[in-house]
Parts: structure tokens; C-alpha cells; sequence
């Protein structure tokens, strides 16, 4: 399978998406028709930076390449030290009069610092409730479900087949298994709404950190699923990456899948999505788990007790203005614009001024993050979902 130059970011993601699933990188190497440095490169990158780093064009976000450097951070926190009653305004300015040859950063960028090493007092009656990857310990169904695309195969037709299935942790009850072109966000909208409307919502979903439910350039590697997810209530779990493990029923449910419902695939995406409901029908009422007492998942689940009724409007009481983001993921107020994150377009944010001529922007009960005005641009609080390093894929 050699490269395609039309397609060379599509086919490295394919690469890295079967290293992640497990296959030797040699096996890859060789199918993919590229040595073992070339494949070692490519890994190599998506360790260190992502999905984006797979393309030949940098896409790092903006904040990426805004970042202070370490010695400015360590000074500001010192000059805070020393003027503990200082806000983010006079510490900017305290350090352009001791420091004039260096290229100051925003009002922002300064609050930001001092907010990430605990310099700055908590307003009270707010908490940020982005607590990072921390996995759940699911009790009764409903409280976690499970979602995920099994690695993609080649139906009969030449089309490839992503399939997207959900699970209940508890249970083991498969709520959906879509036969889908693609892992477009479009798609999996369709998908999860027609679940939540026939079972409910869940309190979590757990997922890993790939596309649509994370995006490797957006704030917090939110994605506008996850987005919409937590407008509904349902918090958001991720597992570290390249640990398939923390995720470990729905896994084993894949490869159960692999085995009764590709070999041989279907001719087409309707003759594998009767495969398919075959197989959900079959999982979920007649074959039986030993983890459940040699029940049936159907036996153990219940729709949950939290119908779908869509999206209510959201509402900062507490905050200086509430702001709809554009399409193009800014906040506007009058001819004032700062770039806030595409994931966050159409909805609803509050902004409150915490310090002279600072703004910090909330989204429900999620802190963002602070801009100023006057620098134009948005500073985020410490990333919860930040990238981790990966172990070396098997050779």
C-alpha cells in the first residue's frame, strides 16, 4: 500500500491509529510499503505532538506559539512574591521597567502565570470542574458508558468501514454499532442523538483522545462533541493514551466483534450494518457473560432516568456579560475580538472582569481561561487534557 500524495496525512493517521490498536510496526511497515525509520518517524511525531504533527504543514495552535518562555514565568512569579498585593497589571508593568529589552506579554498571559501557580485568591463561589483524565468506577448502569471505532476494514465493495459502538460499563449492554463512512463528527452526532433519545443519557463517557470525541488543536482538546456532550450533563472521561486497557470491556466487546461480523465483511455499508444488528441482537439477549452471573446484558440494563430533551439555555448570573461565540470561534463585542476556539462556536459564554482591564471567560461551570483587551488574545488556565508521552509500539 503505498503512499498517496493526496492523501498523505490520511494514510499517516491510519498508520498511527493501527499502531495504537496494537499491531507490530514492522507488519505495518511492510504493508504500508515504507522502511522501518520512515514508520518510527511517524510515531515518533504523533508522541510527541499529535494528529497535527502528522501533517506537513504546522498547525500548532496559536497558543502553542505564544507560549512564555520558562525564565519570564519564573521572574513574574518572583515579582509576585515580592509584591504580594499586586495584581496582573502593576507585575506587567514592574516587569518592563526592570526588564526593558525583553518582549513583554499581555496583561493576560501575566494573570494566567500567576492563576497556574496559585498566586491569585479564588473567587468564591467558583470552581473549575475540569478534572483532567481521572477514570470513574461505574456502580449501576447509566452511570458510564463506553465509546469507540473499531480499527477500520475494507468491505467487499472497496469502501472502508469505521465502526462506531457504544457500550454500558455495568451491564455490558451494547446500545449502538454503526456501520459509518468516517469518524466526522457529523456523523457521530446522528449516532449518539438517536441513542440518547431511545436509553437516555448516561453520567460519563469514557473515550479515548481521538477524533471527533478530542481534538488535538482545540482548547483543552475539547471537540464540539464533547462540547455538546457537556451541555447535556454527561461528564467526559478520556483514557491515557495508548493504554486500550483502561478501556478494557469495550476492547474485549471488539474483538468479539471482529471475529463474528468481518470475516467475511459485507459486500457493502447495508449488508455490514445487518451484520451488525445481528450481532447487538445476538450480544445483548442470548449470549451470556460470565462476569454477570452467566446473564445477558439485557437482563442487567435499564434505560436511564435521565430522558434527552435537548439543550436549555445557559445563563451566567454572576458574570460581568454573556457572549454567543461566532462561527469563526470568537468573542465579539462591538468592534473588540478575541479568538476564543471553533469547538465553542454558537454557544453561550460568560465573561467578568477579575482584574483591571482582565477578563475571565467561563463555559457553565468551566473556567477558561483570561484576555485582555489590549493584547487581543486568550490566555487558558493549565490544560487538563494535555498530551502525554506514549510507550514504543511493539516491533
Amino acid at each position: 500500500m503505498p503512499w498517496k500524495e493526496r492523501s498523505v496525512m490520511e494514510e499517516r493517521m491510519k498508520f498511527v491509529s493501527r499502531l495504537l490498536e496494537g499491531e507490530a510496526l514492522s507488519f505495518l511497515c511492510r504493508e504500508f510499503g515504507i522502511s522501518r525509520k520512515t514508520g518510527y518517524k511517524i510515531w515518533n511525531r504523533y508522541q510527541a505532538s499529535g494528529l497535527e504533527a502528522l501533517n506537513d504543514r504546522s498547525r500548532r495552535a496559536y497558543r502553542q506559539a505564544n507560549k512564555l518562555p520558562m525564565q519570564i514565568e519564573k521572574t513574574i512569579v518572583k515579582l509576585k512574591e515580592e509584591k504580594p498585593s499586586w495584581g496582573a497589571p502593576k507585575i506587567l508593568e514592574l516587569l518592563i521597567r526592570r526588564y526593558p529589552d525583553i518582549k513583554s506579554p499581555a496583561k493576560s498571559t501575566v494573570h494566567a502565570v500567576l492563576d497556574r501557580n496559585g498566586l491569585v485568591k479564588k473567587r468564591r463561589g467558583r470552581r473549575n470542574r475540569a478534572t483532567g483524565t481521572a477514570l470513574s468506577f461505574a456502580h449501576q448502569p447509566n452511570d458510564l458508558w463506553c465509546a469507540d471505532y473499531k480499527g477500520q476494514f475494507m468491505l467487499g465493495d472497496q469502501r472502508y468501514c469505521y465502526p462506531l459502538t457504544i457500550t454500558d460499563q455495568v451491564s455490558r449492554f451494547l446500545l449502538a454499532c454503526e456501520a459509518q463512512e468516517s469518524t466526522q463528527e457529523q456523523f457521530a452526532f446522528t449516532v449518539f442523538e438517536s441513542v440518547f433519545k431511545e436509553y437516555g443519557l448516561p453520567r460519563a463517557i469514557r473515550t479515548d483522545n481521538g477524533v471527533p470525541f478530542a481534538s488535538p488543536n482545540a482548547l483543552f482538546n475539547l471537540s464540539k462533541l464533547s462540547v455538546w456532550w457537556l451541555r447535556l450533563g454527561i461528564d467526559i472521561e478520556r483514557i491515557k493514551p495508548g493504554h486500550p486497557e483502561q478501556n478494557g470491556r469495550h476492547e474485549r466487546m471488539h474483538l468479539t466483534l471482529k471475529k463474528e461480523t468481518t470475516r467475511p465483511s459485507g459486500q457493502n455499508f447495508l449488508q455490514q450494518q445487518a451484520k451488525f444488528d445481528e450481532f447487538v441482537d445476538e450480544f445483548n439477549t442470548e449470549r451470556p457473560h460470565e462476569a454477570l452471573a452467566m446473564k445477558c446484558p439485557a437482563e442487567i440494563f435499564a434505560p436511564s432516568k435521565r430522558p434527552y430533551q435537548g439543550l436549555s439555555e445557559l445563563e451566567y448570573p454572576f458574570h460581568d456579560r454573556t457572549v454567543t461565540v461566532t462561527h469563526c470561534g470568537r468573542i465579539c463585542i462591538g468592534k473588540q475580538k478575541v479568538n476564543l476556539s471553533q469547538v465553542f462556536a454558537g454557544q453561550t459564554v460568560g465573561i467578568k472582569e477579575v482584574d483591571d482591564g482582565i477578563w475571565l471567560v467561563s463555559f457553565m461551570d468551566y473556567d477558561l481561561g483570561y484576555f485582555d483587551w489590549e493584547g487581543k488574545r486568550f490566555e487558558p488556565v493549565e490544560n487538563p487534557f494535555g498530551p502525554k508521552l506514549l510507550p514504543m509500539p511493539s516491533v
